[in-house]
């Protein structure tokens, strides 16, 4: 257990509220950053309001801290500048005030997506970011960065049409048929964090799967899932240039709104990549972290949230 609290960013999302359950049950002291903090809801932890923009909020959510989990980020936004502002210019002030503060550890919750930085803006600042990190840090900060695939489970939204797709009898897919990806589930990824924030490999990125080590094809995810079956069962793939044309149409029509698109050029450049394939062997040699939840086991897991929340017929 950390010697003093573990500082939290991003706790009200779909990762960072698994990571505060697990560390909370495990009697560790929290520290958790909100830009708003109604919607953390009526937690037991010390909350600091502030966001990454605000440098007295960052110097009192690290001040004592023992250890600093970086989880929050921007997945959408209006242009790249949008996704630099938090992915690599608010990485660099957190890290700045935790080398200020003396914190002993930060571990960075990056995306297999700035493997490939030159698929999307999204992609690109999370490569900035990691780098911001490592500049930031110098050498009085031990840091660590883990670069999830895509990560799914109860209550997240993000994945829902997947599971949505997956549970029908020909599922429609936004890929390449020959494409292999990897995914996580949301619990692993937030085992892996609470081990990583005690110790391991410093100075190093990661990237970590579900113990698939080749990953999946969308048929063999297709058949993990098991609820499509005979002759009829198949994936079907949505045409490439059918989103590409669709998708300056969502950027435009976003920017009318004042709100960022889920479908944008990018966006399709990465869901037609064909390999997003991670690989767990540096993590495994150097912390007795193990994945634990197959596609099959976490797709029945989410499934059944979906629908006992209404959220799946």
């Amino acid at each position: 257990m950390a010697s003093g609290p573990v500082a939290i960013t991003g706790a009200s999302g779909f990762v960072g509220r698994r990571l505060v359950a697990r560390l909370g049950e495990a009697g560790q002291d929290l520290r958790l950053l909100a830009r708003s903090p109604d919607r953390l809801g009526d937690t037991p932890h010390e909350v600091v309001a502030g966001g990454l923009d605000d440098g007295a909020a960052l110097d009192r959510l690290c001040a004592g801290a023992d250890t600093v989990i970086h989880c929050a980020g921007a997945i959408t936004a209006l242009s790249r500048s949008g996704y630099e502002a938090v992915n690599v210019r608010g990485t660099a002030a957190l890290a700045a005030a935790a080398r200020r503060a003396g914190v002993r550890r930060f571990v960075l919750v990056s995306s297999l997506a700035a493997r490939e930085p030159a698929l999307s803006g999204y992609g690109a600042s999370k490569l900035k970011g990691e780098e911001a990190l490592k500049e930031a840090a110098g050498t009085h900060l031990s840091w660590v960065v883990l670069r999830p695939p895509a990560v799914y489970g109860p209550g997240d939204r993000g994945t829902l049409p997947l599971i949505q797709q997956l549970a029908r009898q020909r599922p429609l897919i936004p890929g390449n048929a020959e494409a292999r990806i990897s995914l996580i589930y949301v619990d692993d990824l937030a085992a892996a964090l609470h081990t990583l924030a005690g110790g391991g490999p410093e100075g190093s990125v990661h990237e970590l799967h579900d113990g698939t080590p080749d990953g999946y094809s969308w048929a063999g995810l297709m058949r993990e899932a098991g609820l499509a079956k005979g002759p009829q069962a198949r994936c079907l793939f949505l045409p490439r240039g059918l989103l590409a044309t669709l998708a300056p149409l969502s950027v435009a029509a976003g920017r009318l709104r004042g709100r960022a698109p889920m479908l944008t050029p990018g966006k399709v450049r990465e869901l037609y990549h064909g390999d997003w394939v991670c690989r767990n062997a540096l993590l495994e040699d150097y912390t007795d972290w193990r994945p634990r939840i197959r596609f099959a086991e976490g797709f029945a897991r989410t499934l059944d949230w979906y629908r006992k929340a209404g959220w799946m017929t």
